[in-house]
């Protein structure tokens, strides 16, 4: 912190004990949950001060905190048109929790605690140590509206009470995943951006996840103290840093949106409007155009006009002032008036009106404060009618700014006003967002009951992640109904992400044993929750993974599979250091495959248990997670290694034949590589065994250049039926064809998960089925004979037509000091990187080098690039791509034939890649 106070950080059970140790009288409110599972610093510095020092008469000062029965917030959640769920979203370290903080201080609901059922779950260790957040948390805020703020609402509103539930996420790339499970319940993100760095790469994945699970953004350009304090940029500066911000966002938000004709209409964040917040999270204060705005209305109006205007009209004079506060308008202090020219009639060089009549006040009470000029601040506390208690006066520096500024432009209202004016409500939100969310036919119950957000339609919930309860190895289910009403004990369908409509599979009917409300660390009963909700199931997690859809409707489909933008490429082995302890090793991994939205679990051919994450920070914390709360025993852990990808690289060389067991039938297949781009529409979803036959045939032949008649003729994608490989029949006139295909599509299956180099799954590859014989007779064309004969073939085919490995790649963003960017060279073509991008952040000394990492080079990397440039280079790895791994893996010199070795090794296979002559059959 800026005054060297050592940071204590205490858990609050800790805090309780002392303060009943103490001869204070307690604040009758139950604390403030603390907004994420953020550290407690007991030093002035956090947002909002969970708890200030005690005042003149020796009571602990506590902000006011809302305190509401579950019957009243239940009364508030009926009022759909009032509800707004949100997410804070942002670059690691630019201040999503410290905000947070501000919001929850302003207006956190605790639930009055009725005593005993109220559990506090302690704080994760870990995120206090590391100062980051790890998991995403929720809770619920409920603000009151003026009848003159109401009238900037544009969307439909019931009374002036808000209920919001804000869901705070992690911003580090290795949680990614958390991110995603928080954007699919929510549809409003406050994206926070430090001014000093600007839009980040991570910035950048959040923010394009939200618009394409059509989440609407509003931004808040945080930590303004640094660029007024460290950077001490003029104001002109300061609003072209800004606009350059404002400028860079629009651009990811029109590069993946779907413009201005789309569902959402504009989604643009322009400051004019208001969707822009400015402001420092740390030191309490923010403000939007309309906060400015307002003041000036007031200041203008109470020279001429002394009527009282009524909400509508005053919303919109003030919406008249937002439009000439900011862009190319000017001010002419002499005249008073507004002008768009930058000079006036006398030729006088005119200031910005952003700059003289927002930022020009801010820079003198920072200028007066922190220079001691006694006077002139009492002069401009008393101009701004700021009203500070007695404590508050004895201040100087630093502390005094932060409380003239808290009093003056609070955060915690400028960041709900602007959440409740500018962000839908799920009335609004669910009418678009209904058919990227649901799968099923758009007409059907299901579909409008999502779509008009109705309590009386059939309950349709989404199940996002599972939170861990105090009990271990159970979990809540966490989640948001977006249709009818979920009840304690109501019969419900549970339906896994592998459920098909009219089947039996991952499908089960079972009671809801209780429904909770999740209030940040607390958790209430309730009995039961409408749609447009966020809520807590318990009893649900015995019979889904991680994700899943309840609903009472007979014939629903799924919710669709959230999409993660990251994938799990690094893998660790595990075994218990004891063996009699492996039974508690695999409940342990069940638990952490539960807990975690995107790490897997997997058992080996050879018995070993592999668990795959983003990132090697992702891995820690899941192998710490597992050791301490999961499994409870000591691990014994092997070295990361990295996943990797088989390929082809060119049409198979020849047509290859295998025969079956009993040689009755006969396979002709060849292998070619996918054109450039598909394997990656086909993990985007563009490209998708879901889609309409005669679409996706017409997309294929116009983007890729595929003949129609073959592109209809897909049988099947692979892996699991879903992975970026082809399966085309292009035979003309075979007999007994449709009885054998589900046979070769099994094959298929597990050829393409397990390749023929080293077991690793294929990208990229098309397999064409040429030829087919068949016996006449259907016992003689069983699956047993006809699925190894298809793998068989395939490997064939594989191994004729060059195969290659294909490595994960990471995106670099490195942001340092000039004059360090050498040593960043210089390690990145140790470890085999290569830079495509260096840029100078504008208006400041920093650069942003941006490079393509090897995964399997990025072990230990930050340490390595932090000692090579004395620790002032920040990196961020996002997982970005699949590449070709450079060499033949049959050379025995080459890299591939190195990796092909390990790997063969590592799986307990036999050595060598298997020659061909296994798989081809002579005619």
């Amino acid at each position: 912190m800026e005054f060297g106070h050592p940071i204590i950080y205490i858990n609050i059970a800790y805090i309780k004990q002392v303060l009943l140790t103490l001869p204070l009288p307690v604040p009758k409110a139950p604390f403030p949950p603390l907004a994420s599972h953020d550290p407690v610093p007991l030093a002035p510095g956090r947002g909002g001060a969970i708890l200030s020092p005690p005042n003149a008469n020796g009571s602990l000062s506590c902000r006011p905190q809302v305190n509401f029965t579950v019957d009243q917030i239940r009364a508030i959640m009926d009022k759909k048109s009032n509800i707004r769920n949100m997410s804070v979203i942002a670059h690691v370290d630019h201040g999503k929790s410290t905000l947070t903080d501000s919001l929850v201080c302003k207006a956190g609901i605790i639930a009055s605690a009725r005593a005993g059922e109220t559990r506090f779950t302690d704080t994760r260790k870990d995120e206090q140590e590391r100062c980051i957040t790890i998991k995403s948390t929720a809770i619920s805020l409920y603000y009151e509206l003026s009848e003159n703020d109401l009238a900037f609402i544009k969307q439909c509103k019931e009374g002036s009470g808000f209920l919001i539930n804000l869901i705070d996420s992690p911003g580090h790339v290795d949680f990614s995943s958390e991110v995603t499970a928080a954007l699919r319940v929510t549809d409003g993100a406050l994206v926070v951006v430090d001014c000093v760095s600007g839009v980040c790469v991570q910035t950048e994945t959040v923010l394009r996840q939200a618009i394409a699970e059509r989440i609407k953004p509003v931004l808040m350009m945080n930590k303004m103290d640094r660029a007024l304090l460290e950077l001490q940029l003029e104001p002109e500066e300061l609003y072209l840093t800004f606009q350059r911000i404002v400028e860079n966002v629009n651009v990811i938000i029109s590069t993946y949106g779907e413009g201005e004709s789309g569902p959402m209409g504009n989604i643009m964040i322009d400051p004019v409007i208001g969707t822009v917040g400015f402001g420092s999270g740390l030191h309490g204060w923010a403000f939007t155009l309309k906060q400015f705005a307002e003041m000036y209305v007031a200041k203008f109006a109470s020279k001429g006009e002394k009527t009282k205007l009524n909400p509508a009209d005053r919303a919109k004079k003030v919406e008249d002032m937002m439009k000439k506060l900011w862009g190319d308008k000017y001010f002419d202090p002499s005249t008073g008036k507004f002008s768009k020219t930058a000079t006036n009639a006398e030729g006088k060089k005119l200031p910005r009106t952003f700059s003289q009549l927002i930022l020009d006040p801010i820079f003198k009470i920072f200028d007066a404060i922190m220079n001691f000029k006694k006077e002139e601040t009492a002069k401009l506390i008393e101009k701004l009618d700021i009203k500070l208690d007695t404590e508050d006066k004895e201040k100087e520096g630093k502390p005094l700014l932060k409380a003239v500024m808290r009093r003056w432009l609070p955060a915690g209202d400028a960041l709900l006003q602007m959440i409740t004016i500018h962000l839908p409500s799920p009335v609004t939100a669910q009418k678009y967002r209904c058919e990227l969310l649901y799968e099923g036919p758009p007409d059907d119950e299901a579909a409008l009951g999502v779509k008009s957000c109705d309590p009386k339609g059939p309950l349709v919930m989404y199940i996002s992640k599972m939170v861990p309860t105090s009990d271990k190895g159970r979990f809540y289910a966490f989640g948001r109904v977006f249709s009818g009403i979920v009840s304690t004990g109501q019969k419900v369908r549970i339906m896994g992400p592998n459920y098909t409509p009219g089947k039996k599979e991952d499908l089960y009917l079972k009671p809801i044993q209780r429904t909770i409300l999740m209030m940040g660390r607390y958790v209430e009963p309730i009995e039961d929750v409408p749609c447009g909700n966020i809520v807590g199931l318990v009893g649900v997690d015995q019979f889904l993974v991680k994700t899943g859809t309840i609903t009472t409707f007979e014939h629903a489909h799924n919710m669709r599979v959230m999409k993660f933008s990251v994938s799990p490429v690094v893998r660790v082995a595990v075994e218990a250091k004891n063996p009699a302890d492996l039974p508690k090793l695999v409940e342990g991994l069940k638990r952490l495959a539960k807990s975690d939205p995107m790490v897997q679990c997997i058992i080996e051919e050879s018995g070993e248990h592999i668990i795959a994450g983003a990132g090697e920070l992702h891995l820690e914390i899941c192998l710490k997670d597992l050791e301490e709360d999961h499994a409870c025993i000591p691990l014994k852990k092997s070295d990361p290694v990295v996943s990797y990808r088989e390929t082809v690289s060119e049409e198979s060389s020849q047509l290859c034949l295998s025969k079956s067991p009993n040689k009755h039938n006969r396979l002709f297949m060849k292998a070619r590589p996918f054109p450039d781009g598909l394997a990656e529409d086909i993990d985007k979803g563009d490209v998708s065994s879901r889609q309409e036959l005669k679409q996706r045939a017409r997309y294929l032949a116009e983007k890729y250049e595929w003949d129609v008649a073959e592109a209809r003729k897909i049988w099947c994608f692979g892996p699991d039926g879903t992975g970026p490989n082809i399966l085309v029949d292009v035979t003309k006139g075979v007999q007994y064809l449709n009885e054998i295909k589900d046979s070769v599509v099994a094959g298929f299956q597990w050829a393409t998960k397990e390749g023929v180099l080293c077991e690793e799954n294929l990208r990229g590859a098309r397999f064409d089925i040429h030829d087919v014989t068949l016996h006449a007779d259907a016992i003689h064309r069983g699956g047993g004979q006809i699925i190894p004969t298809a793998r068989r073939v395939l490997y064939a085919s594989a191994l004729t037509a060059q195969p290659r490995l294909m490595e994960p790649i990471y995106l670099v963003e490195i942001q340092c000091p000039e004059q360090v960017v050498g040593g960043i060279y210089g390690v990145l073509n140790r470890k085999r990187g290569h830079v495509f991008e260096e840029s100078q952040v504008a208006g400041t000394p920093m650069f942003v080098v941006k490079a393509y990492l090897p995964v399997n080079e990025s072990f230990g990397f930050t340490a390595d690039l932090r000692s090579n440039t004395g620790g002032q280079a920040f990196p961020q790895c996002v997982f970005d791509h699949w590449q070709i791994l450079p060499g033949d893996p049959f050379d025995s010199t080459s890299r591939p034939s190195q990796v092909v070795g390990e790997t063969r090794k590592r799986k307990g296979l036999k050595e060598g890649i298997p020659p061909l002559d296994n798989f081809l059959d002579k005619l």
